[in-house]
């Protein structure tokens, strides 16, 4: 394990700078950011599913996924963004750290890696981390994490759901992989994987953040 996660945090080293120069200069070089993803996650796909119709009708969930992604970005504010990010990275982080410390019985057939304590791990350290960002008062755009503030409970239960959404995208990726028989959709990222490998959980989670802060500030 502790081989692994060296990996695993070399390889976010790494990438983290490059993300956030894109995500936080937003608008064009984060669409093109996005792009480059997206990109590298159809090749992926296609790769691992052989189906023709699950592949097409996977693309376009793709695009459906990181369309959302990037609206919001632009609509909802950078904070917004962040936050739904980091509660699904944190959520895949705990539940690797949970999972692996702790094992215990298994959560699904569908990805036997995965147990019940690397879940409610996952939902722990979200809950956490989302907290603690938004507890910051760092954050004061006009749609911003203010909306949290006095609301403790909309804020655990909407951290909750967004966890849950994360790994549930997590499992859909794990049957698929199951399927091909293979461990990792690639091999881009040491100690993650590939691209699906790491986003897997964003990709479902992020078009939900969108309408669920759509709906939130109507």
């Amino acid at each position: 394990m502790q081989k692994e996660l060296k990996k695993r945090l070399f390889t976010s080293i790494l990438i983290l700078p490059i993300a956030a120069f894109f995500i936080t200069k937003g608008s064009i070089p984060f669409l093109f950011f996005l792009i480059i993803i997206l990109l590298l996650s159809l090749f992926e796909w296609f790769k691992l599913v052989g189906n023709r119709s699950i592949k097409y009708v996977g693309s376009v969930l793709l695009f459906f996924s990181f369309y959302f992604t990037y609206f919001l970005r632009i609509n909802f504010g950078f904070d917004i963004f962040l936050f739904s990010l980091i509660v699904c990275i944190s959520t895949d982080l705990g539940g690797y750290i949970f999972g692996k410390s702790l094992k215990g019985p298994k959560l699904t057939k569908i990805s036997p890696n995965k147990t019940y304590a690397g879940m409610l791990g996952g939902l722990l350290l979200s809950g956490i981390l989302g907290s603690i960002l938004v507890k910051s008062n760092y954050f004061s755009t006009p749609f911003g994490l203010n909306i949290f503030l006095n609301d403790n409970l909309r804020l655990v239960i909407i951290i909750l759901l967004i966890s849950l959404v994360s790994q549930s995208g997590d499992l859909v990726f794990s049957y698929f992989k199951r399927l091909a028989k293979i461990k990792n959709t690639g091999n881009f990222l040491p100690g993650h994987g590939g691209i699906l490998d790491r986003i897997d959980g964003i990709i479902f989670a992020m078009p939900f953040s969108y309408f669920l802060f759509f709906y939130i500030n109507q």
